[in-house]
């Protein structure tokens, strides 16, 4: 028995296909989701999501938060934004994420706003990066 599943961007729909196995990245940890799962929601986290449709082949998601749904085999997945792995340029990828390095390190002690917004870029540039080199 397979999963549905859906990934739904406010400007376009990422993914609706069906798969075998399904990694999300939710706030607490990684969820593996297989058919037959018990009903959830969960909140998710900008990073990874994971689908494997077919033999041994992962198909990496870059998510930017938001939420999912996992009911009656069917997930669907609301984001803030998300990008298929392969459409993800490598070296912009590192060179987006070198950047947000250095700027989460240098963000001043003092400026809590500086620093949350250095934190989201960081962790937007890892998703990315993670995703276009699995």
């Amino acid at each position: 028995m397979t999963l549905t599943v859906r990934v739904i961007a406010p400007d376009k729909t990422v993914w609706d296909g069906t798969a075998d196995e399904v990694i999300l990245p939710s706030i607490t940890g990684q969820l593996g989701i297989l058919s037959g799962h018990a009903s959830l929601l969960t909140a998710l986290d900008t990073a990874v999501m994971r689908i494997k449709a077919g033999k041994d082949k992962w198909t990496p998601i870059a998510l930017m938060g938001g939420f999912a749904e996992v009911d009656n085999n069917e997930i669907t997945v609301l984001v803030n934004g998300a990008e298929l792995g392969e459409n993800i340029d490598r070296e912009q990828a590192q060179k987006e994420f070198t950047e947000a390095e250095q700027k989460l390190a240098t963000a001043p002690a003092g400026n809590r706003q500086d620093q949350i917004q250095a934190d989201r870029a960081f962790k937007r540039a890892r998703a990315r990066l993670q995703a276009a080199t699995s």
